[in-house]
């Protein structure tokens, strides 16, 4: 039962933090973009950037950047998932035939 209970662990944390990754990295890449806007003549560069960033995720959003930074971060999760299920599998397997 421990080894059960040890995947289901180690199956949400890596869905948790598959799904926050994408999240704080695209949020963490448009405030420094944000942050970059106050050096004096890179204003348009920087809003360029962000207008690049916000179109690429209302691709996948269907048209709102939000919703397209939800599929991205539950895609990723959900390979994480299947990857961690793997590993899982492949230590199972290891473990038995050792």
């Amino acid at each position: 039962m421990t080894v059960f209970t040890n995947f289901l662990r180690s199956l949400l944390l890596t869905i948790v933090f598959s799904f926050s990754l994408p999240m704080l990295l695209v949020g963490g890449f448009l405030l420094v973009v944000s942050l970059l806007a106050h050096i004096p003549g890179l204003q348009g560069i920087n809003e360029a950037i962000a207008q690049q960033i916000i179109h690429f995720l209302a691709t996948f959003g269907s048209g709102t950047p939000l919703r397209g930074l939800f599929v991205i971060s539950l895609t990723c999760s959900f390979v994480g998932a299947l990857f961690d299920v793997y590993a899982y599998y492949r230590c199972q397997i290891l473990r038995i035939d050792s």
